[in-house]
């Protein structure tokens, strides 16, 4: 296997600080850069042991492998930027893209990382942000040569090859993403409407108590909002991969369009670190702001 030991996140959001805080666990060093970055993601890489250095030259410089795990929006622009280090630096660092995007935008992303003279590896994450090692959280990756990414299962991750080619992980994170965060947009939906018409009671009472699609859907709204905005992003990418391989866009497309809806709301400002509200208020949020919206 390579060896890796010092490992660079951009950046240490919620899922890139939690991987970080696996990874430092395992005795790895973890750097990261965090220029221009909130006040609680400085909080969550300093908790979860990341060290911070100047810039991003700085990163490709002490890195081994450098994780990117951002908001879709942000992948081509940090690519950007850590080819750009490269070329300034000479340092080689193994870039690998873990964002949910759609496989074309990872191949265009490869060929930046290459022009720079990167090698490249293609990933993509299915769970929670993992609270310590081998905490159930998959991290799928595919390429040519993986074997850099694949040297992380020995801190931690549980790490699977999917195939051989650059876009297969990501192309499975979207998939497979398109079954859950698509799922809960539909349901929120659907629960709003229901109770816009009046019919939340009757729907409820048609799915009957023991209806256990019903009521996981449900659960999973709670925690929902404050993802919602960076979740607009994911479900385009989704739509994007959908077309391009001759499917409509725009079932997910809508879905994006539900969470931008929920983006614009209040709700949407929570963070991690407070308790998610309960699926009434949610509900009660976006049933108000549809009315208020259609009085407009």
């Amino acid at each position: 296997m390579t060896d890796v030991r010092t490992v660079g996140i951009l950046s240490p959001g919620e899922m890139g600080a939690a991987i970080g805080g696996v990874l430092h666990q395992r005795g790895l060093d973890v750097v990261t850069c965090l220029a221009g970055r909130s006040s609680l993601t400085r909080l969550r890489a300093e908790e979860a042991g990341i060290r911070s250095v100047d810039g991003y030259d700085d990163v490709v410089q002490s890195a081994d492998v450098v994780l990117s795990v951002l908001v879709p929006a942000e992948a081509r622009s940090i690519a950007d930027q850590v080819a750009a280090s490269m070329a300034r630096t000479g340092a080689r660092p193994v870039f690998v893209e873990c964002n949910a995007i759609a496989p074309q935008t990872v191949r265009a992303i490869e060929a930046v990382v290459h022009e720079a003279g990167g090698a490249f590896i293609d990933a993509g994450i299915i769970g929670n942000p993992p609270r310590h090692p081998d905490d159930g959280t998959r991290f799928y990756c595919s390429g040519p040569d993986t074997e850099a990414f694949e040297t992380l299962a020995e801190y931690g991750l549980d790490v699977n090859v999917v195939g051989p080619e650059i876009g297969q992980a990501s192309a499975l994170k979207m998939v497979y993403a398109a079954s859950t965060k698509g799922t809960t947009a539909l349901w929120t939906e659907l629960f709003v409407a229901a109770r816009a018409l009046g019919l939340e009671q009757a729907l409820l009472d048609e799915f009957g108590p023991n209806h256990v699609l019903s009521q996981r859907q449900l659960a999973s709204i709670p925690s929902m909002p404050r993802k919602s905005r960076r979740w607009v992003g994911e479900m385009e990418e989704i739509a994007a991969t959908f077309e391009y391989v001759g499917l409509t866009p725009r079932i997910l497309l809508g879905a994006a369009d539900m969470y931008r809806f929920v983006g614009d709301t209040p709700l949407a400002n929570q963070t991690s670190r407070e308790a998610d509200p309960p699926v009434e208020q949610i509900l009660d949020v976006l049933t108000r702001t549809l009315a208020e919206d259609s009085k407009k």
